[in-house]
């Protein structure tokens, strides 16, 4: 199956937290940070939300970071993915 999100949607999908620290410190489960970081997966066509034109600026394969209590959690094939709205998300990561 495949989302195909709709509107200025976007589907996210979280970046896995690191099992390591830069030092090289092996974390456990409990140990580890949960990350901010989602990397896109699919993108609306964007268009005319509430009257006002919508051009989608992400696109599938970037990272970005969004709200803390944004979107909805949705469980697909035993995947998480988060879907929100283009507004949601605070900045692209490059």
């Amino acid at each position: 199956m495949k989302l195909k999100p709709l509107a200025d949607r976007v589907v996210l999908k979280q970046v896995e937290a690191e099992e390591k620290t830069k030092g090289g410190i092996i974390l456990t489960s409990a140990g580890q940070e949960k990350p901010e970081i989602y990397e896109v997966k699919e993108v609306g066509p964007g268009g005319f939300i509430d009257g006002q034109e919508v051009e989608m600026e992400v696109e599938v394969g970037d990272k970005v970071i969004m709200g803390k209590y944004s979107g909805t959690n949705v469980k697909l094939d035993g995947e998480t993915y988060t879907i929100v709205r283009q507004s949601d998300i605070l900045a692209i990561v490059e």
